[in-house]
């Protein structure tokens, strides 16, 4: 199966850009680019279905993963264990860019946001 970024329609999420390569497909995991503006920070959040694998491909992002803070810059993996609280910030100077996989799949129904 091939996606083509542009036939992809990108989801805005508390400033975060997402694109959704397998929203709508059923698969075993789930893959999205995601950018993350300069002072853009992700809530704190859990899955109660998946592991999140973070790729940063661009910039640098610091995340907070069960109370451990972390920077982490282009070629650096965060991965975040089902049921972990976590999240994220960019403080800049400039865009960030994420590479998220979800295993299983992603489903918005089970994840929690504080």
């Amino acid at each position: 199966m091939y996606i083509p970024q542009k036939d992809i329609k990108p989801l805005e999420f508390d400033g975060l850009t997402i694109f959704d390569y397998t929203a709508g497909r059923e698969s075993g995991s789930s893959i999205a680019e995601i950018t993350v503006p300069a002072g853009v920070r992700h809530k704190i959040s859990w899955s109660m279905r998946s592991d999140k694998y973070y790729y940063v491909i661009q910039g640098t992002v610091d995340f907070m993963i069960g109370g451990e803070e972390r920077r982490l810059a282009a070629g650096d993996v965060c991965i975040v264990p089902q049921g972990i609280r976590f999240n994220y910030v960019n403080h800049g100077p400039g865009v960030a860019k994420l590479i998220l996989v979800h295993t299983p799949d992603f489903r918005l129904e089970c994840e929690v946001f504080e």
